[in-house]
């Protein structure tokens, strides 16, 4: 089957915007793709638009806001996605859906999310709803206490491992140093990492504030484009596997540190890739907490169950390392803008792979891993990329 390519893309910074809703955001994004990828609005066949909202946002039916940034697509059928915080890559994935079916030739992606424009107590209260509120909507600290109770899991199996997760926080930290779209361009090191203070309080279990991920305004999209059509432009990113693999919501129905989905996902993904995950340049993975990336590890095949920490503590997962993970600073320094971030990871990986991602340019990247997920490890997204011309 041919697969579809990434041919053009544009991101806005992630931080505290002063744009004043997810409108003004998609606008930053939607006509910059577009001309990045040298295709004009009249060639786009669909549209989709990743979101999270559930409550950042009185205004939804986001799909219908790309024609109020670019007239021309008034007429193009425009379609939204909502799946937890692996919303950007169920809208990358539906439109790759589009083209590999035959339906059409381009498709214009934009995830976006305005997170800073409600109280920060609320904000969490929203992002439960990425949860089962059933049994976990009374857990202390909202999602991060979700996260918080994974970790105390982990702990109990495999021993403390909080030195590790300051050992990731840093790397994150160190690596977005080099990226101008980050929201926090600041190496704390790992003292700071490591160490309980004022600034750096507990939030939920062993997690510290500098185990949680940004709360983030941004946008990001992508254009998508047959194979074809993708070897008339001037970038050409081919998807040479995607893989969606769901698991169970409640975490009281699995194992909450076995990242069961995202093992499957992975496996998947490297199977009909056909490749070890050594042969991979770099990776982009979903850091929402610490944690996730060290089980994240574990998951992908970097390293055996419970072993993830020696990832971390050996520094193979940064710059130089075995497996650069997050090369962009993930979402602990890029910043988490609920429905940007799937867009956002693979606009990351695509410039590396395109030699275009400036100071953040990892040396004869060719083949690059994306994973982002919903929920604790529920919706579970990997795409292989590779660089077709």
């Amino acid at each position: 089957m041919s697969r579809a390519a990434i041919v053009g893309w544009a991101h806005s910074p992630f931080g505290k915007l002063e744009d004043p809703d997810v409108e003004s955001l998609i606008g930053r994004v939607a006509a910059d793709a577009l001309v990045h990828a040298g295709v004009a609005p009249a060639d786009v066949d669909a549209i989709t638009v990743g979101v999270y909202n559930n409550g950042f946002s009185k205004q939804g039916f986001e799909a219908s806001m790309v024609a109020l940034a670019v007239p021309e697509l008034a007429y193009t059928p425009a379609t939204h996605m909502e799946n937890a915080c692996a919303t950007g890559s169920a809208a990358i994935y539906s439109a790759l859906d589009f083209i590999e079916s035959g339906r059409g030739r381009i498709a214009l992606v934009v995830g976006a999310e305005k997170m800073t424009g409600i109280p920060t107590a609320a904000v969490g209260d929203v992002l439960l709803s990425g949860c089962y509120r059933k049994e976990e909507a009374e857990v202390d600290a909202g999602f991060a206490g979700i996260f918080g109770r994974i970790a105390q899991h982990y702990f109990q199996r495999h021993g403390d491992r909080s030195e590790e997760l300051a050992m990731i926080a840093a790397k994150n930290h160190r690596h977005g140093l080099a990226n101008p779209l980050a929201h926090m361009r600041k190496d704390f090191g790992f003292d700071f990492c490591n160490t309980v203070s004022d600034k750096n309080p507990r939030v939920a279990g062993p997690l510290r504030r500098t185990d949680c991920s940004l709360v983030s305004d941004g946008a990001a999209a992508l254009v998508l484009a047959d194979e074809e059509t993708a070897m008339s432009l001037a970038r050409a990113v081919r998807f040479r596997t995607r893989q969606h693999v769901n698991d169970f919501l409640p975490l009281s129905r699995r194992d909450p540190i076995a990242f069961e989905g995202a093992r499957r996902a992975w496996t998947k993904a490297r199977e009909d890739a056909g490749i070890a995950i050594d042969d991979l340049d770099l990776v982009e993975t979903h850091d929402c907490f610490t944690v996730a990336e060290m089980i994240e590890y574990e998951a992908m095949g970097l390293a055996a169950p419970g072993e993830g920490w020696r990832v971390a503590r050996e520094g193979q997962s940064s710059r130089g390392g075995r497996l650069p993970v997050n090369l962009s600073g993930g979402l602990k320094s890029r910043g988490h803008p609920i429905g940007a971030t799937g867009v956002s990871q693979h606009v990351m990986a695509a410039m590396q792979l395109m030699g275009e991602a400036g100071e953040m340019q990892l040396d004869g990247a060719a083949l690059a891993g994306v994973f982002n997920m919903g929920g604790a490890a529920v919706a579970n997204y990997v795409s292989i990329l590779e660089r077709l011309k």
